[in-house]
């Protein structure tokens, strides 16, 4: 340890040793610890795009077989929405009170109990609830994967890392396009696109036992002695230089009870009124215009004279050619900063949708649309879901990530109900767009005047007064 020297004393003193979340954050990145984490984490990820895609697919499919009006359908992605919501800022606080892992693992065995329960029913209101009661599951891994993978990985890759796991959802979304295509041209049957994601999603599950609780978490809860744990064997498996660390002091670790729902929400208003509402602000609007994207296209396209597999194609090239997007945010985001990168490409992805709606009837033009769309929009969501993933402090992150989530997934429920039952007849499709791309230019208007830039900063520790 290298001494400093006190110019007033004349004297030399031991440098200030670093703290246990410094060690963490300083590590070099190793795929076969680090890495390990962000592909387990990003498999769940892949799941929720799988399932949120999946309705895209139901609601034509079911619409048909049960004759069911536009409003009734409607409720087959709003529950499944909704119930993600509830999950997102459940399963969030639950990660905050008693753990990353707990959360992590539990979410996928929820999730596959409940959609397996929707292949088995017959009936439209049994299956809206069971439907529900899915989302609740899987609503809850965006949160918690972020918060988990944000913790386990060093400062200097984070942004990239964070940014890159977005890449996940394209994968889901893709493999649910392709499939549903394949297996109901080749079968007939809408169970079959939801059963081929029950097994592996129940096999993720069992691997999740295994990853480690995160150490940042583990320091703010005082759990001094397996934080050590978990970081020494992080130093040994990356191969990084062994150095003495110290514990910062933290408040005492609250527990779970059902007040603690209300309380974090308290909280994170407490922390910054400004931070959450930017939060809010951007994850309902963004979110709004993918989510009908994504769960409505399919629909658009067969109303406007597509067929049903061509339309579930190009729903899945959509979602694919995303994972250059991906690709392009996580080269991008530690060059240019969160903020200026998600709010170019937000607005661009929000009037390229009302473009492509106005171009319905130019089938020359679809393609190019539905691409470019697909392209700029998953450039956006994961510097959005790094940048919102930054703003808290760790006893917060995984509540502050769940809530704006919840929001989102509101907005995704609901919103579809409003735009195309009252927006759309009255409006038309493509002007509708617009009216979602203006609220997403607002929101990232208020992003630019009242939330700080994050790139660069460490994940903060609170520690005690």
């Amino acid at each position: 340890m290298r001494p400093e020297t006190d110019a007033a004393a004349g004297t030399s003193r031991p440098a200030a040793l670093p703290t246990g979340e410094e060690i963490v954050q300083d590590l070099p990145w190793r795929w076969n610890t680090q890495g390990r984490v962000f592909i387990i984490g990003g498999l769940g990820f892949m799941f929720d795009a799988w399932d949120v895609s999946l309705n895209g697919v139901l609601i034509p499919l079911l619409r048909e077989e049960w004759s069911l009006s536009v409003g009734q359908a409607a409720w087959i992605g709003t529950a499944n929405l909704i119930g993600m919501a509830v999950g997102a800022f459940v399963w969030g606080t639950v990660a905050d009170r008693i753990g990353r892992k707990k959360a992590f693992t539990a979410t996928l065995l929820m999730f596959s109990l409940f959609t397996l329960a929707g292949v088995l029913t017959g009936d439209i209101v049994w299956f809206v609830l069971f439907r529900f009661l899915a989302g609740f599951g899987l609503g809850g891994c965006i949160p918690v994967d972020y918060a988990l993978v944000g913790e386990f990985t060093p400062r200097k890759h984070r942004g990239a890392v964070l940014t890159a796991m977005d890449g996940w959802w394209p994968i889901g979304a893709a493999a649910c396009g392709f499939l549903s295509a394949w297996l109901v041209a080749e079968f007939g049957d809408w169970r079959l696109p939801m059963l081929a994601m029950i097994l592996p999603a129940l096999l993720v599950f069992f691997v999740r036992l295994h990853v480690p609780e995160s150490p940042l978490f583990l320091i703010q809860q005082g759990r001094e002695a397996e934080a050590r744990g978990v970081i020494d064997e992080m130093v040994r498996r990356t191969g990084a230089e062994r150095r003495a660390y110290v514990m910062p002091p933290v408040p005492a670790p609250r527990r779970l009870t059902v007040g603690a729902l209300g309380e974090q929400l308290v909280e994170l208003w407490r922390h910054s009124w400004r931070i959450t509402t930017v939060a809010w602000a951007l994850f309902f609007t963004i979110m709004l215009v993918y989510y009908i994207a994504l769960q409505w296209l399919p629909t658009f396209l067969i109303d406007a004279g597509y067929e049903q597999s061509r339309a579930f194609i190009m729903t899945g090239a959509m979602a694919a050619v995303g994972l250059l997007g991906v690709v392009v945010a996580a080269w991008l985001v530690e060059k240019t900063g969160r903020k200026w990168l998600l709010a170019v490409t937000a607005v661009v992805a929000s009037f390229l949708l009302a473009a492509l709606a106005a171009l319905l009837g130019v089938p020359a033009a679809v393609l190019p649309l539905v691409l470019a769309f697909g392209f700029v929009v998953q450039v956006a969501i994961p510097v959005l879901y790094t940048y919102v993933s930054e703003l808290y402090p760790t006893e917060l992150r995984g509540s502050g990530f769940g809530w704006a989530s919840a929001v989102s997934r509101v907005a995704a429920g609901v919103g579809p109900l409003v735009f195309v039952a009252a927006l759309v007849p009255v409006l038309g499709l493509a002007w509708a767009f617009v009216v979602t791309a203006v609220l997403v230019v607002a929101a990232c208007l208020l992003m630019m005047a009242m939330a700080p830039e994050t790139k660069g900063r460490d994940l903060e520790v609170t520690e005690a007064p």
